[in-house]
């Protein structure tokens, strides 16, 4: 279970597809808790080279699957940077507050995150826009 205290401070890094719509809709409208630190955005497609996308692909943690969430030195993918979002986030604008509404539940994160992420997939198909790849990235 992921609980974040009250006091939680610590910059947050939100690295996403910059490519899928649905993900820089989020990227654009995600807010955190004036208290918790910084949000920095990292789109993966046009920063692969950034230090974060480094460790991401130390960690093995593979965009194409999911959006990635680093705060306080732990990296959150997928389901778990839903979740994660939801803990940080504000309840200001429709995105946030629903944000906060379906996914402060871990188990809630976990069943809609795999439809969404399909959804992501669909979409890019679409648009014939390729996967990232970030595993295998030199």
């Amino acid at each position: 279970m992921i609980t974040i205290p009250g006091k939680a401070k610590g910059d947050v890094w939100f690295v996403y597809d910059g490519d899928c719509p649905i993900c820089s809709t989020a990227a654009r409208v995600w807010r955190i808790r004036e208290a918790v630190g910084n949000l920095y955005l990292v789109n993966a497609r046009a920063e692969s080279d950034h230090p974060v996308m480094h460790e991401i692909k130390a960690k093995g943690f593979n965009i194409d699957e999911g959006m990635v969430i680093k705060f306080q030195d732990t990296y959150y993918h997928g389901a778990n940077a839903l979740h994660i979002m939801a803990l940080l986030g504000t309840d200001q604008g429709w995105f946030n507050r629903m944000n906060v509404w379906l996914f402060r539940s871990k188990v809630l994160s976990a069943i809609c995150y795999p439809p969404m992420r399909a959804m992501r997939n669909v979409v890019l198909r679409l648009k014939g826009v390729p996967q990232l790849r970030n595993l295998e990235q030199p």
